[in-house]
């Protein structure tokens, strides 16, 4: 019998989307975390790539805090089936080894997650301002 073994070449830039969408940024933000030469626009055309340079890669994976590797390899169906078997396990050893592994306070987390969101829309709209008083002169 003839094996057809089947590889799966990861797409780097809807792993990009996948993950930027999971972290809930905006191509825009992701954009202006990436600096000047960075665009919305620029951004989209990158999701669009089925492969990205290994420079790229590690820069976008320093703005949205995961590792390159991570970028490379993700697996959606994966990620799905560990979500799924950790938070929608109905047993009680699993619930309580998560609970006694969680060493922060949720609350405290989605109120640092707010003061970056704020922080990160006062910076977008500072830029703004600047690049019209540009434009003006």
């Amino acid at each position: 019998m003839n094996e057809t073994i089947i590889h799966h070449n990861p797409h780097h830039g809807r792993n990009i989307k996948r993950i930027r969408e999971i972290l809930g940024i905006k191509q825009e933000a992701l954009a202006l975390m990436l600096g000047n030469d960075w665009t919305q626009r620029r951004i989209s055309l990158l999701e669009q790539k089925e492969e990205v340079e290994d420079q790229v890669i590690e820069e976008v994976a320093g703005a949205l805090h995961v590792s390159a590797e991570a970028i490379k390899n993700f697996n959606e169906e994966a990620a799905i089936n560990i979500i799924g078997t950790t938070f929608n396990s109905h047993d009680n050893s699993t619930s309580l080894a998560f609970q006694s592994t969680l060493n922060f306070n949720p609350i405290e987390k989605i109120i640092q997650l707010y003061d970056e969101k704020i922080a990160l829309y006062e910076r977008m709209l500072r830029d703004k301002e600047e690049m019209i008083e540009r434009l003006s002169k």
